[in-house]
């Protein structure tokens, strides 16, 4: 069932997306004057077409992992004289550039919308304070204290965690300074500022958590590990624990809290805890053999999993925040959340061309569609947060001078304009060449990394 949402999830996602892309495309086109003949969203068979007063056809085809607009072109196939003003060849260059570059603009603007209907419409978060600093770390030498709630992190505003961890992306393998502001919630809200000493940050980790990375771990609730939820066949049951179970030890060292437990049962998939617990007030102790389950996380990684809950627990009033803003702030808002995603995401494809990021990150469909499925899932604001994101990743890639993507068209008519006449077709046929293995390549990594996570 879950594979299937996750499908739904990408094609309501990817569909979304490159209808936004191609309709760049082909509003642009239109205002030159230029033909088109196919907008499809989807390659392959077309499940669906109509068409327009112009004669244009849109279809919505069967495989659902892109689209494109088809104009009248003469290297395509041989133009009436009489169309020959609306063939997309016999445009100046300058118009050439602006469509082929309508279509990433166009998913900037999306991210743009997506994000401003986000601030408008508002939502809760917790407030990013420190709940413990580990030793021998970056936060540690720069003597951040726990209990302080970070307000800024390279002078970007932190509503939560997600932020802090959003701008420490952009700092993976550098060797430089990263600058925390953070507030005193017991000393008046007195701010103070912190300077954390990167030197080739996460480049040789494996490590996805950021924030561990940095030293940071974030502050949760005191929650007591006494069991409330037990999964029938999990194997917890299997091995005779109850409901109302309180679990005061595993393999002889006493437990402090329900993550602490956590922590132990996730580290030890696949092997056997002796876990005491507590049961019906009883002072002594009864002793269960549990051996927890492989499961897999969001990230890939493979935890271990007994199948026990406990009551959900809640954080303090003055740690909820509700974030929003009016039509206007949120504009704003909406405009520097873009930017910020647009340089993070240029940042991230240097430091992959230059090796300080490996290329393990690259992600494909599979991965899309199990965080559309979350994000979907999760609320409105948890969805526009993604489908803005992959908006302003989709435009960025398609930006890349590689022929084949819309930044390599761009690239061919820049040379054009400087050379005053066209390259060779020879040479635009070897760029494409080149384009097109390497962005086969890259997509083969990518679909190699979605596998390896499953």
């Amino acid at each position: 069932m879950e594979a299937l949402q996750s499908v739904i999830s990408l094609i309501i996602t990817l569909g979304i997306l490159v209808t936004i892309h191609e309709y760049g495309h082909y509003w642009v086109a239109r205002q030159c004057g230029v033909k088109v003949l196919r907008f499809s969203v989807g390659f392959g068979r077309p499940l669906f077409k109509w068409y327009n007063k112009e004669g244009t056809e849109f279809a919505i085809a069967a495989i659902p992992l892109g689209g494109y607009v088809k104009m009248l072109d003469e290297r395509e196939a041989p133009v009436p004289d009489v169309l020959l003003d609306q063939a997309f060849t016999s445009k100046p260059v300058g118009q050439r550039i602006a469509i082929a570059a309508a279509g990433p603009l166009a998913n900037f603007l999306f991210a743009i919308v997506a994000y401003w209907a986000m601030f408008l419409i508002g939502f809760n978060v917790v407030l990013p304070k420190v709940g413990n600093v580990i030793p021998d770390t970056p936060a540690a030498y720069s003597e951040i204290e726990p209990g302080v709630i970070i307000k800024l992190v390279d002078g970007q505003e932190a509503y939560s965690w997600r932020e802090v961890v959003m701008t420490l992306v952009s700092r993976i393998g550098e060797t430089a300074s990263i600058s925390v502001t953070a507030q005193d919630p017991d000393s008046s809200g007195t701010n103070y500022r912190y300077t954390l000493e990167i030197q080739d940050w996460m480049q040789d980790r494996d490590d996805s958590d950021l924030l561990k990375g940095i030293g940071l771990e974030p502050f949760r609730p005191p929650v007591e590990p006494e069991i409330s939820l037990v999964q029938e066949g999990g194997a917890a049951q299997d091995a005779g624990m109850l409901a109302g179970d309180l679990v005061t030890g595993v393999d002889g060292r006493k437990v402090a809290d329900w993550y602490d437990f956590v922590e132990v049962v996730q580290k030890s998939a696949g092997e056997q805890l002796v876990v005491d617990v507590q049961r019906d007030g009883s002072p002594n102790p009864v002793s269960l053999k549990i051996v927890p389950a492989e499961a897999e996380t969001e990230s890939g990684a493979v935890v271990g999993k007994i199948g026990v809950g406990v009551e959900p627990y809640t954080y303090p009033e003055e740690l909820i925040s509700t974030v929003s803003f009016g039509p206007a702030a949120a504009f704003g808002k909406a405009l520097g959340q873009t930017w910020s995603d647009v340089a993070m995401t240029f940042g991230a494809v240097k430091k992959m061309v230059v090796g300080l990021i490996s290329l393990e990150n690259l992600s494909g469909p599979i991965t899309i569609a199990r965080v559309a499925n979350h994000s979907i899932s999760t609320g409105i604001e948890e969805f526009l947060r993604f489908l803005a994101l992959l908006s302003v990743s989709l435009g960025v890639l398609n930006l890349l001078p590689i022929p084949v993507l819309d930044g390599g068209h761009i690239l061919f008519y820049l040379i054009e304009a400087v050379r005053g006449k066209a390259l060779s077709e020879k040479s635009q046929v070897l760029g494409l060449k080149i384009g097109m293995s390497l962005v086969l390549m890259l997509m083969v990594v990518a679909f190699y990394n979605d596998i390896m996570r499953l």
